[in-house]
């Protein structure tokens, strides 16, 4: 690749032609601040708090798009650049309300630290807004997001990921210039839309515009009532994320501190959804194997992911047939905890609330959804994601580092590292072949990793031999990545038995309710420590999970039987296009 040399603050360095000055800058240490900025998702140059003098430019450049060329000279820190940051920062700030004390992004929003990096004390400006944001303009119709249009700053990255990661577009920019918002389209509220309620749209906000819908006050309430028993679970990529929000390396195992933290907290039973991973297995690979026999609704397709179960209820209503009919791993052990583990324990379930922590703004939807009530209730009550447990830690004074490690409470914690490996892309489909493997095959596998289909690559094939039968397999994370993919099995001319897609990038580890920032170098680690979790566990099959043994001999019977269905399993809702209302007769062949 051909070269230039540039100056940046009196440093000549030689860099790749085409590169941007942001990026250059970087090469030598130097960091100039940006609000808008999103490597190869949002370049728009809309915030210009990285503007940089370039030596012969009549203005000063945003530095996040304006390309190096051979001889240029730039200067990051001059007074006049510092000056124009500020007064651009002030600017925004001027529209923006000062609700810092009472905002969930308090002491973790870009706006808020770099007021504090350019010594922001006073905003020279008035506050007005646009006559399209009012006061009480906040979007709370979803079950999953709260959208605050007066905290929007207009930089366009949560309608970017939306667009171009996503492929949804729930999200735009409405009106021009100063009454510009960020809305959805027809003047819809967003719980009317097709949002998949993913919540990456929240992940990327650099402010409190887009947040998760905070269900700790319900959870609290709930703790305090003595007389319910109120049980938890928590999702595999929870595990390696949450010592995060206290100060530790991303993907560090948190996993015995956070069973400890739950119990202070109140919680009467601590469970893992890791073990009805294990059972999703079980049940899913039986499915897989029942339809390659009959050879019908081929591919199979993975259904763990409700952002993605709700893509396709809205995009491929046609290829529904062709998901797994199980439910998510959580739905699942929200069935058991209100059925089989109420009769264990002789408690009446009216009495029992369910709550789950999940990595994942679309679980809050898909816990609400009609259909899951299996147990003659609403299967999980509440559920938090690793954000908010975090705040419920910290407000009730727990002290990260000096927990002790404590075990799940059997018999619904007891899990396998095929189990854990669901926390992120690939690991649904690692973890399906490794029993389905051995059950096809009589036979032990020799290595349990299954590393083809392990990896950040949007779309992974892989190609297995099962008793000299080829099973071809595709893994995908990112509903953009999962189009390629569903647009080749629309056209036939897929030849996979069996997909596995997530709807978030990096599967789980990545969702909407991580902590943030959920970057590319944080997604990484948290994959690492999925991983290191699967390796240190003594059991690493779903098939040979004891627990599960005994839950079909004792109440199931065998996978796919008649209890399984009614518990496990369920059906899904074709959607219109554009609006989140069931599609109409009429409509179904214009999709």
């Amino acid at each position: 690749m051909a070269t230039v040399t540039v100056t940046i603050d009196n440093r000549q360095i030689e860099v790749e032609q085409g590169i941007t000055i942001l990026e250059a800058a970087k090469k030598i240490g130097l960091k100039i601040p940006t609000l808008c900025h999103m490597r190869e998702i949002n370049e728009i140059g809309s915030c210009r708090i990285c503007i940089v003098e370039v030596q012969g430019a009549r203005t000063l450049q945003a530095a996040c798009v304006t390309p190096v060329y051979d001889g240029m000279v730039v200067r990051t820190n001059t007074e006049t650049v510092r000056q124009s940051r500020k007064m651009l920062l002030e600017l925004i700030l001027s529209t923006h309300p000062a609700e810092c004390l009472t905002c969930l992004r308090n002491t973790n929003c870009e706006l808020q630290t770099l007021a504090k990096s350019f010594g922001i004390d006073e905003i020279r400006f008035k506050r007005v807004t646009g006559k399209m944001v009012k006061e009480d303009s906040i979007d709370r119709s979803s079950p999953s997001l709260v959208r605050d249009p007066r905290k929007c700053v207009l930089c366009g990255r949560c309608v970017a990921v939306c667009e171009k990661v996503q492929g949804v577009k729930a999200i735009g920019s409405v009106n021009r210039g100063f009454d510009t918002v960020v809305a959805p389209p027809f003047d819809l509220e967003l719980g009317d839309t097709n949002c998949v309620n993913c919540g990456q749209c929240a992940l990327v906000c650099p402010t409190g515009a887009i947040t998760e819908k905070d269900d700790t006050a319900e959870v609290w309430a709930a703790l305090s009532d003595p007389t319910k028993h109120v049980v938890v679970q928590t999702a595999p990529a929870v595990r390696v994320a949450i010592a995060e929000e206290f100060g530790m390396e991303p993907g560090t195992l948190g996993t015995g501190k956070m069973v400890a933290a739950l119990r202070i907290l109140g919680f009467d039973k601590v469970f893992d959804t890791d073990f009805a991973a294990d059972l999703t297995i079980m049940e899913e690979g039986n499915e897989l194997l029942q339809r390659l026999e009959s050879k019908q609704n081929l591919p199979l397709i993975t259904s763990c992911s409700p952002g993605w179960i709700k893509y396709v209820e809205h995009f491929y209503p046609e290829l529904i047939s062709n998901l797994s009919t199980c439910k998510s791993p959580q739905q699942m052990l929200g069935a058991l905890i209100k059925t089989y583990y109420a009769e264990k324990e002789n408690i009446d379930p009216k009495d029992i609330v369910s709550v789950s922590i999940m990595p994942c703004t679309a679980k809050k939807f898909e816990s609400a959804r009609d259909e899951m009530n299996a147990s003659g209730y609403q299967d999980v009550d509440y559920v938090l994601t690793t954000r908010e447990f975090a705040r419920m830690c910290k407000a009730a004074g727990i002290d990260w580092d000096n927990l002790p490690e404590e075990e799940f409470d059997t018999p619904l914690g007891i899990s396998t590292g095929a189990g854990v490996i669901f926390g992120t892309t690939g690991g649904v489909m690692e973890a399906a072949l490794r029993t389905a493997y051995e059950l096809v095959t009589k036979e032990e596998l020799d290595s349990l990793e299954f590393t083809a289909v392990r990896g950040l690559e949007g779309v992974k094939e892989a190609e297995i031999e099962m008793n000299s039968v080829k099973l071809k397999v595709a893994v995908v994370h990112s509903l953009k990545n999962a189009k390629i993919v569903m647009d080749k099995v629309k056209e036939g001319t897929a030849d996979y038995a069996f997909i596995e897609v997530m709807a978030c990038p990096g599967g789980c580890i990545g969702g909407g309710g991580q902590p943030i920032p959920t970057d590319l170098n944080v997604r990484m680690k948290r994959v690492a420590g999925i991983y290191q979790a699967d390796e240190q566990l003594p059991i690493r099959k779903s098939h040979e999970n004891p627990a599960i043994q005994a839950l079909y001999e004792e109440y199931l019977g065998e996978p796919l039987s008649e209890k399984s269905h009614q518990l496990l399993h369920t059906e899904y809702v074709e959607r219109d296009l554009f609006t989140n209302a069931p599609a109409k007769k009429e409509e179904k062949t214009a999709i």
